[in-house]
């Protein structure tokens, strides 16, 4: 139940409390940690390690916030450590996810890249997520908009697009809807967390990190 009295929707699938804030949210939009047999603790993106699992919300503030304040000790009740970097770790790991899961969406024919074979898709429908290099040319990223009802992923680098699609450097791209358009989604969100500082974290519009 909410504090409100209803019911609590769970249509969002499993949820898990994040040890940060303390509030239980949906899985997918947390990271799992498990304690690795150095002592230390290990993100588990895939949430499929051994063990007992730590959650914490997929944000570049939790995650500092936990090192610091030690709450991954708390948590386990026990002295354990946090690599050094974690949220940069993470941040890296959830890139590589993501290049890894347009690579292969590519390679099925779920993705294009290029401004005219975006375009294509848009106009006819095709592209249920829109991509663009966040440094890309603002005004060449104007000229095309997010499908109708569909997603936008802004927070990846021309290079980083450019090894999902086997270039140099890619600055537009577009999904369609086949099956792995939201686990792309799904872990692009977690990425814009890490990598992404939010408006509540900065007091104004959100901004990359550094």
């Amino acid at each position: 139940m909410t504090r409100g009295g209803q019911a609590k929707d769970h249509s969002d699938g499993p949820e898990r409390k994040c040890i940060v804030s303390g509030e239980v949210q949906p899985k997918d939009g947390l990271i799992r940690f498990v304690l690795g047999p150095d002592g230390r603790m290990v993100p588990d993106l895939a949430g499929k390690l051994p063990g007992r699992g730590l959650y914490v919300a997929a944000n570049r503030a939790a995650i500092e916030k936990a090192v610091a304040k030690g709450l991954f000790s708390r948590a386990m009740k026990q002295p354990v450590k946090a690599p050094d970097g974690l949220a940069d770790l993470i941040e890296q790991m959830l890139v590589k996810r993501v290049v890894d899961l347009i690579s292969l969406a590519r390679k099925s024919g779920e993705a294009v890249s290029g401004y005219e074979k975006v375009k294509s898709w848009l106009q006819s429908e095709e592209a249920r997520v829109l991509i663009q290099a966040e440094d890309g040319s603002g005004r060449g990223k104007s000229k095309l908009s997010t499908p109708y009802g569909g997603n936008y992923i802004g927070w990846l680098t021309a290079d980083e697009l450019g090894m999902a699609f086997g270039r140099q450097t890619v600055i537009h791209a577009a999904l369609g809807s086949g099956g792995l358009v939201p686990r792309i989604v799904e872990e692009a969100q977690r990425l814009k967390g890490v990598r992404v500082v939010s408006d509540a974290d900065r007091g104004g519009r959100g901004h990359r990190k550094g």
